[in-house]
């Protein structure tokens, strides 16, 4: 029986190696997405603009990208002038100003640019829930029937804007 006790850590350790081992080479970045390949939630929220309502109905017919974002992410503070170089490029990309402050986000937009087509206002954070976000930025390709093709968490910038651009057709 004491000689039992010695291989219980022998064998524990030989598990979490194996663990361990199944683990390497995997891609620590990718973020599956329940939503990929289903319709956008439904929503309300308030356009920061011209305050009114918007709701799903009111989406591009077109491929389009939803970035939340918000004026307290120092992330989106950096993606904020590659989206400015999208915007002008036509990229027709939809802000969800994410659990932020309206004064703020206004400003903000003023000083540093507007890269959206429209910027909805979700203070309390529920569409980015029903979206599946776990913080911003966060981006999602829209093909032109209203399907989430594509799920992008953090940054977009050189580097990886040719993946998302291949999912914006």
């Amino acid at each position: 029986m004491r000689k039992t006790l010695f291989f219980i850590p022998f064998v524990f350790f030989l598990v979490l190696g194996a663990i361990f081992y199944l683990q390497l080479g995997k891609n620590t970045q990718y973020m599956p997405s329940a939503l990929v390949g289903n319709k956008v939630p439904d929503f309300k929220l308030v356009s920061l603009t011209t305050d009114q309502l918007v709701t799903q109905n009111d989406l591009p017919s077109r491929p389009y990208l939803i970035n939340f974002w918000g004026t307290w992410c120092p992330a989106c503070h950096l993606e904020h002038p590659f989206l400015i170089e999208l915007a002008d490029q036509g990229i027709p990309i939809l802000g969800i100003d994410y659990k932020d402050n309206k004064s703020r986000a206004e400003q903000w937009l003023a000083q540093k640019g507007n890269p959206y087509e429209s910027v909805l206002m979700d203070e309390m954070g529920h569409f980015g829930v029903d979206m599946g976000v776990t913080g911003a930025p966060e981006t999602f390709v829209v093909d032109g029937s209203g399907l989430i093709v594509y799920r992008h968490q953090g940054v977009i910038n050189t580097e990886n804007w040719p993946v998302i651009k291949g999912y914006l057709k």
